[in-house]
């Protein structure tokens, strides 16, 4: 089968990888090169990387519903898309034979959209699973052609769910495609009434509200570590949170208030409980342990009872 992939982010390079090993990739398409930091420096995704390192070439349109004529150059038998960032227009979906597949990071109909793992996480789900589909021109709502379920464990973050379900997507691809070209498949379509949806995280949504219960800021803590990372504000000064903890105290006060000092972090109230912080990152500083943060407060108790907003 001659494939032409479309990916950008890490996620998407394990999925290459594996259809590299096995098939002939022809093509890969992915977004244009972003300039980052001061020195405005040109940046490649990861997907372009691997391509270049292995001499597939690569094409990068800017808005591929308008410039799609290359691709069609190289008369793929397949199209296999992941994680790509642009909707495909319909030329370009109706045009290979087996036509143009998707691998999204979740069990559809739950969680389309730009950032599905985070928010498997955030919501509390206890599981999520790699999705492959067929591909129209509304966003993850194609026919289902293949699906696998994994548990989220407690211990998750965005990294390493990332990574669990970038492997699980890699295998998945290498064993549908033989049942794709034999065309030993059972497209079921998406039920839109259960539809959720995980649209790319917001400044609002990075945001920590301490209203909440201990478990939901606990889930927004790990559903944002180690990108793009909650935060909150004490003092004036905005603090990155990577890690936390429950706590079994269910103290009094008001919610986002300084309730104890641990010595592994620093105890905050919820609406039903208490959150410890064991993980920050003060602006302007780096990112430390809250143990090493409090050694270099000389009287610990000043802290009780100021507000985390």
């Amino acid at each position: 089968m001659r494939i032409v992939y479309m990916g950008t982010p890490e996620f998407a390079v394990g999925p290459l990888k594996k259809l590299d090993d096995n098939y002939e990739v022809v093509l890969v398409v992915t977004q244009p090169d972003k300039e980052v930091g001061r020195k405005k420096e040109i940046k490649f995704s990861p997907v372009k990387e691997y391509a270049l390192e292995k001499g597939i070439p690569v094409f990068q349109p800017d808005k591929i519903r308008n410039d799609y004529e290359e691709i069609l150059s190289y008369n793929p038998d397949v199209i296999v898309t992941c994680a790509y960032g642009q909707i495909i227009p319909k030329e370009l979906l109706e045009f290979p034979k087996y036509k143009c597949i998707n691998i999204h990071a979740s069990l559809l109909p739950k969680l389309r959209g730009g950032a599905p793992i985070h928010w498997s996480i955030i919501n509390g789900d206890s599981k999520t699973g790699i999705t492959i589909m067929y591909m129209n021109e509304k966003m993850d709502e194609g026919d289902i052609l293949y699906q696998k379920e994994i548990d989220i464990l407690d211990s998750d973050n965005v990294e390493t769910l990332h990574d669990k379900l970038s492997e699980l997507g890699s295998n998945m691809i290498i064993e549908f495609l033989p049942k794709l070209e034999s065309g030993d498949i059972n497209p079921i379509k998406q039920n839109n009434e259960e539809a959720t949806y995980g649209y790319n995280v917001s400044r609002e949504d990075e945001h920590l509200d301490f209203n909440k219960t201990s478990k939901e800021v606990f889930n927004k803590i790990r559903g944002l570590n180690p990108w793009p990372v909650a935060y909150t504000s004490l003092d004036g000064k905005v603090f990155k949170v990577y890690n936390s903890r429950i706590s079994d105290s269910k103290p009094d006060g008001t919610n986002g208030e300084i309730t104890n000092i641990y010595p592994d972090g620093i105890g905050i109230k919820t609406s039903d409980g208490e959150i410890i912080i064991t993980e920050i990152k003060e602006e302007g500083k780096n990112r430390i342990q809250v143990k090493d943060y409090l050694n270099g407060i000389h009287d610990k108790d000043s802290l009780k009872h100021k507000i985390f907003s």
